[in-house]
């Protein structure tokens, strides 16, 4: 084999105390896909932002085609034909696809048109259907990905590094992605794809670098291993399976109702469109979509957040209409939002105070007019070990722990204050593997118990994997809702992205919705 294109060897990055990353080494061959895989913390995306510039190594060096270069910026990073496309793209939403794919590329009087041949000229080649003059605002999340794409293109970029690159695709976009990485690699190119999806991984990948504790543990061809091989290379142990799934009681009450719900958003636009569905006693209730499709103001709806432009929403027979957000919460809905550091955590805070955010003004808390601080935090001290949460103790900062323990915490929270209803948005985004496991069972955990479960994701496998019954939501419309065994991922991505399927699957009903 030739030389390799790119090679780090013994990169070592330290944060204060912390080691990111030690002694890292390893090689990249020109035309190679190699998937880069690791749980959060793993020093995966630390390694790759050194190699982009964004952050320096203390120690190591970078070799591309043999000789030992410095990156210190993203610049220099450009200038060597490295590009990277982050999970949020740094796209401007106001400006044209052109001039987002020149902006910092083209200077002083611009012939626009010029650029836009090239654009349409370079999206031909790659096979992206594109409109050079089109806003970026008014594009979709998977055609403004492939505006991230074609920029890179644009810069001339050897390697290509992509951060989690499906994560707002629907399935027939991922594989149209998988596509262009297999022909960028082809053209003599190569890729690095960071990714928690294994399957993606044994879709695309030549090579699959594993890492843990911010060191390389595995270095293999994707011929030779699997995806058993691969977590455990990741985690340090096998998985368990997920508990076998419940048969809902034909006599399961039913819990949350909404009829006919809709929503407009801050600008007077359809956020929620006629929304109807009914859960069920110890049911949960899937919703599949891309992001941005009216998964957080159906959220907000139910939890008080946003106003009803029509219809009702009602959990135990109870209309919620009249009722705030405080007392909602007193009749039992737990909420674990999308975002957990804006809108699920006060990360000043300690783990123990955010533990009480939403009962800390009850009475069991109180020690005269005075919060009991031991008892709070012998009872975040109790979550910290039910949920395994790493973390020094309850008077912790919770900006100091990792997006995992920050996940952990907010379910631990939840859970206790969804006494009926739990709802869950997006309850894994971020997470690794050890998590993702960990958090799945505790939703199966409190579905057992008879509470009522929503469960928003964009992933399809774990849409499928704790779903009972299946609702795709596209642009605020319900566009049907299923049983499990009536989809494959095809037919749930074509609905994802607005398409009607066949006949046999039919549209909602008011009578589909009980």
């Amino acid at each position: 084999m030739d030389s390799p294109y790119l090679e780090l060897r013994d990169v070592t990055k330290l944060f204060a105390k912390v080691v990111a990353n030690r002694h890292v080494s390893f090689s990249i061959q020109s035309g190679e896909v190699v998937a880069l895989l690791g749980e959060n913390g793993a020093g995966k995306s630390t390694i790759m932002k050194i190699l982009y510039g964004l952050y320096h190594a203390d120690s190591g060096e970078i070799l591309i085609n043999g000789v030992a270069r410095k990156i210190a910026s993203p610049k220099d990073a450009m200038a060597l034909g490295i590009a990277m496309i982050q999970q949020h793209f740094s796209l401007v939403p106001a400006h044209s696809v052109t001039e987002n794919i020149i902006l910092g590329n083209a200077s002083g009087r611009i012939n626009l048109a010029a650029y836009q041949k090239q654009v349409r000229e370079l999206a031909t080649e790659y096979g992206f259907d594109i409109d050079p003059a089109a806003l970026v605002r008014d594009l979709p999340v998977g055609v403004q990905q492939k505006v991230e794409i074609l920029k890179a293109l644009f810069q001339k970029a050897r390697l290509l590094i992509m951060d989690e690159p499906t994560a707002v695709l629907t399935p027939q976009e991922a594989v149209k992605l998988m596509a262009f990485v297999r022909r960028f690699a082809t053209a003599g190119h190569s890729v690095v794809f960071i990714t928690h999806k294994l399957k993606e991984v044994m879709a695309v990948a030549d090579r699959i670098i594993v890492m843990r504790n911010g060191e390389v543990h595995g270095d293999l061809l994707r011929a030779s291993t699997d995806e058993k091989e691969l977590s455990t290379l990741m985690i340090g142990r096998e998985l368990p399976p997920l508990p076998k799934e419940l048969a809902i009681p034909a006599s399961a009450k039913e819990m949350l109702r909404l009829d006919g719900v809709s929503i407009r958003d801050a600008h007077g636009g359809c956020g929620l469109e006629e929304v109807s569905f009914a859960i069920r006693e110890g049911e949960i209730f899937g919703i599949a979509g891309v992001s941005g499709n009216g998964q957080q103001e159906l959220c907000e709806a139910i939890c008080g957040f946003r106003p009803l432009a029509s219809g009702s929403i009602s959990l135990d027979g109870r209309d919620l209409a009249r009722l705030g957000i405080r007392d909602r919460i007193g009749l039992g809905i737990g909420y674990v939002p999308a975002d957990r550091q804006k809108d699920g955590l006060v990360m000043e805070l300690s783990l123990a105070e955010n533990m009480i955010l939403k009962s800390s003004y009850d009475a069991k808390w109180k020690q005269w007019r005075l919060l009991d601080r031991p008892r709070i935090a012998q009872y975040a001290n109790s979550k910290i070990q039910a949920y395994s949460i790493k973390a020094p103790g309850p008077d912790a900062v919770v900006k100091e722990l990792s997006g995992g323990n920050q996940q952990k915490l907010v379910v631990a929270r939840e859970v206790d204050n969804g006494t009926r209803l739990l709802i869950f948005d997006q309850p894994t985004r971020g997470l690794d593997l050890g998590a993702i496991d960990y958090v799945h069972k505790a939703i199966l955990a409190e579905r057992a118990k008879g509470k009522g479960v929503l469960c928003i994701s964009t992933e399809l496998s774990e849409i499928f994997a704790l779903s009972d019954r299946i609702a795709v939501l596209y642009k605020g419309v319900i566009q049907g809702i299923f049983k499990k065994t009536e989809l494959t991922t095809e037919k749930i991505g074509l609905l994802m992205a607005g398409y009607a399927i066949d006949a046999e699957i039919p549209n909602m009903t008011k009578e589909s919705a009980k």
